[in-house]
Formats: structure tokens, sequence, C-alpha cells
């Protein structure tokens, strides 16, 4: 598949799309109900459909008892760690090994087009990457994760949390999985931005940031400072009236949907004539540029509201500059007024 019909490629190899990103269309200008309904299918499938389709595997099947979650065991917690990360290995490394280590497609779509394992740097443990992102992601975020699940787990068998049955709130449940995308957005916005606070930065985000080019494996590759409220998100579920399966909804949402910001393409070749669609850009550009696009992919478009905004143009890199030659020309000023007079 030519990658040049979709978008062009610079000097240094790097790939880009014709395009530039947009919001949702529901948040388009003008308005298109022709847009909208071509979009609904694509918010569905096949990513909210896969983390649904885990969320109902691990409620049916794989989690323990609900009798013996009521009591906080390690045997409970070792075995959902083992689940988590199993699955994780299987998704994030059918990704890896196929677009990574076997290059299946070469650097087509590719947003960067060098490879990590190509790279090595003295920022990352015994300075690779991948084998950084590995360990940090198995070995920091996923136990975290597993910790939040397990809370989320016991409170629900406890009846700490409001467990309503599908039967008789269908609907109630329905809009909320249909909406936690969204909320979703708002709360990775807020807590992502927070966290660019300058001295959070230097002491917890900037590991995940040392992965200017990601990659399947920088997904969950992150400070526990960071990885632990990422994935308590769940937790907002035994706020309100839910139930298990939309609480891990909103889990594998941010566990696995994770990979969405990091895969590296624009585009994944699955045959000759069909490709998945990463909506990756956004995020990408967030590693590249840093201070834009703090929220996803444009499902609320906190960037927009806030000034942060990055659509890959280059209207918005003058926009970019323009706001950091201000933010530079603040501190300045900030510094010399600090400067006690001789």
């Amino acid at each position: 598949m030519d990658d040049l019909q979709y978008g062009t490629r610079d000097k240094r190899g790097n790939w880009a799309p014709n395009t530039p990103a947009q919001p949702a269309p529901i948040w388009q200008r003008p308005f298109s109900r022709k847009k909208v309904l071509a979009w609904v299918p694509e918010y569905l499938w096949p990513w909210n459909a896969f983390h649904l389709a885990t969320a109902l595997i691990w409620v049916l099947f794989l989690i323990p008892s609900w009798q013996s979650l009521a009591t906080l065991s390690i045997g409970n917690f070792l075995w959902l760690y083992g689940l988590n990360a199993v699955g994780m290995f299987l998704f994030l490394g059918a990704f890896e090994f196929f677009f990574y280590v076997k290059r299946k497609q070469e650097n087509r779509f590719k947003y960067n087009g060098k490879f990590p394992a190509d790279n090595p740097s003295d920022v990352f443990w015994f300075k690779s990457q991948n084998l950084d992102n590995f360990l940090r992601s198995f070995f920091i975020t996923i136990p975290l994760w597993t910790v939040v699940e397990i809370v989320m787990l016991w409170a629900y068998a406890n009846t700490w949390a409001t467990w309503l049955p599908w039967t008789t709130h269908w609907l109630w449940l329905s809009f909320i999985i249909l909406i936690s995308p969204a909320i979703h957005e708002i709360y990775f916005f807020c807590l992502h931005r927070l966290i660019h606070v300058p001295v959070l930065y230097k002491h917890i985000h900037s590991v995940h940031h040392n992965s200017i080019n990601p990659s399947p494996w920088s997904s969950l590759s992150m400070h526990p400072g960071e990885g632990f409220p990422y994935m308590a998100e769940a937790w907002l579920h035994l706020l309100i009236p839910s139930n298990p399966v939309c609480a891990y909804f909103t889990l594998h949402s941010v566990g696995f949907g994770a990979v969405n910001g990091h895969l590296g393409f624009e585009k994944f070749e699955i045959t000759e004539n069909a490709t998945l669609d990463s909506h990756a850009y956004l995020h990408y550009l967030h590693h590249k540029y840093f201070e834009v696009n703090y929220g996803g992919d444009g499902l609320v478009p906190m960037d927009k509201l806030f000034g942060t905004w990055h659509d890959g143009t280059k209207e918005s890199d003058a926009v970019m500059k323009e706001r950091f030659r201000k933010k530079k020309e603040r501190m300045k000023a900030k510094q010399q007024g600090a400067t006690p007079a001789e």
C-alpha cells in the first residue's frame, strides 16, 4: 500500500497525514449529520467493542468468585495480575512483534521513520527503550492496575459500591458504557495537565516522556505516581450506581486502551486493501512537542477549549511557538522581578 496517497514524508523519513486531525464530528462546525452518522460505527468498533468484550470475559469467566473477592488476599491479587499481564503481553506483543520486530509494513504510515530498537539511549534502563518500557509496564504499572482492580472488586463484593443488575437497569448501564470514553477524555486531560506542572513533570511524568518515539511497549511505561492515578479512574464507578462490567470497561479502556496513543503508525495494513486506523496521531504529537494535546483523540476537545490543540499543521506549529514565546517572556519577567536590585 502506498502511504504517500494518504500523507507526506519529510527528508528525515517522518510521515504525516494529509488531513489535519479533527475532534469528533459532534463538535465540528458546520454540524454535519452525515459525518456524525458515519462516525458512530467507528466510535463503537473496533476499540470500544474490544474493551467491552474483554470486560465481559473477565467478569463472567476469569475473575475469582465474589465470595472469595470479599476478602483481600495475595492469591487473588496474583491471579488477577497474571490475567492482566498475560492479556497485555498478548495484546501489546502482537503489535510489537508484527510491526516493530518483524516490521511487517516497514515504516509505511509510521509517524517517526525510525524504530526505537535502532536508537539506544542512556535515558532508558539498559540503554534500551523497548526493555525499559516493557519492565516499567509489567513490574510497575500493571501491578498498580491490579491494586486498583482488586480494591474495586472488594468494594463490589462487600456492597460498599452500588451494584445495579442489568436486568432492571440495562438502559442506565448502557448509557454509562456509552459515555465512559468521554468521561475518560476529561479525566485524562485533567490528570495529564496536572503532571505537566514542572515539579511533577520532572519527578514523575518525564519517565513516560523519555519515549519521544513511542511504541506499543510505551503504553503503560510510567512512574508509579502517574500509573496509579491513571488506572484509578475505574474507581469513579464506585461513586455512582454502576455495575462491575461497566467498571471493567473503564479499567480496560485505560489499560488496554493506552496503546492507541502509542502505536506509532497511522494505519495498520491488515490486507492489501484493508487497514486499521490507530487514532494515535494526536498523542504522537504530544510526545513530539510535549505541551500540546493533553487529552485523548478529540472525543471531548478539551485541548481546543484550553488552547493546547495541535492538529499537525503548520498553522498549529505557529500557534504553539507563539504560546511558547509568551511563556518564556513571562518566565523571564518573573525572574527579573525576583532579582534583588543592586
